[in-house]
């Protein structure tokens, strides 16, 4: 027997405490993080606080409607769009993981979890990896200026929203990516903990968290020589005023010795 897991991103961030609070379906599993619902025996679905929603065995339109009743609970909707899919096979001989399909020696839902979750990771970190391509892609067109002409093409109230964005998005992709953290269920199965393991290798996700990391370190790296840039040259604006007006006091003083 197929069916198919099915992640997308629908927001931004979605409110955990909101929809636990009224999302009307059976609901197996929660934390700070996650909701795991049942719609019936054989459908679920998986939402994360990360914006993205994975469903098991619902056709389109059900998925449809299920991600408008959701998006009551989210913050900036339709961001994207992106989506990843996997085709799960029951009755196979042993647990196998290749590209978009995973087979199952028997079902059950720590194993569905496992890989609802990885196939929802990995939107998030297609996500992610947009986003801070994008700021890497901006900062670059302001180092560039400063290559070519020896100060920066932004400044001043200007510089510090741009610094305040960007760290907020930083901050954001750095509080949402614990893509390692082995969910509980595999700490005492080894079949689950193996299962987990050849999902992360399937989607990569090591590699692609690391890229990630290291885009956002260099971004970081590029805001602390935008901040220095910008303390320096207010720095040298205030030590101009200080001299400005030390040498109108002596030219007052001289004046009214002269007088």
């Amino acid at each position: 027997m197929k069916n198919k897991a099915y992640a997308v991103q629908i927001a931004e961030v979605i409110s955990i405490r909101n929809c636990k609070n009224q999302y009307k379906a059976t609901l197996l599993f929660s934390d700070a993080d996650e909701l795991f619902y049942s719609l019936n025996e054989e459908q679920y679905v998986y939402v994360f606080k990360y914006g993205v929603v994975c469903f098991y065995n619902i056709d389109e339109n059900q998925i449809e409607k299920i991600c408008s009743e959701i998006l009551v609970f989210a913050r900036n909707h339709n961001i994207g769009n992106m989506s990843e899919s996997m085709e799960i096979t029951l009755g196979g001989s042993s647990n196998l993981v290749s590209f978009s399909q995973v087979s199952l020696k028997e079902f059950s839902l720590e194993s569905l979890r496992l890989i609802m979750l990885n196939v929802s990771q990995s939107v998030a970190l297609d996500n992610y990896a947009n986003i801070s391509e994008q700021i890497l892609e901006d900062t670059k067109v302001h180092t560039t200026y400063l290559e070519e002409k020896g100060k920066l093409d932004i400044g001043g109230k200007k510089l510090k929203k741009y610094i305040g964005r960007v760290l907020n998005i930083k901050n954001k992709i750095s509080e949402n990516l614990y893509i390692f953290d082995s969910h509980d269920v595999t700490w005492d199965d080894e079949i689950l903990n193996k299962l987990d393991q050849d999902l992360k290798r399937v989607f990569d996700l090591k590699d692609r968290y690391r890229s990630i990391q290291d885009q956002v370190e260099i971004i970081k790296e590029n805001l602390e020589l935008f901040k220095d840039i910008m303390f320096h040259k207010e720095s040298s604006k205030l030590e101009w005023i200080i001299i400005i007006l030390i040498l109108v006091e002596v030219v007052d003083m001289f004046i009214l010795k002269l007088i």
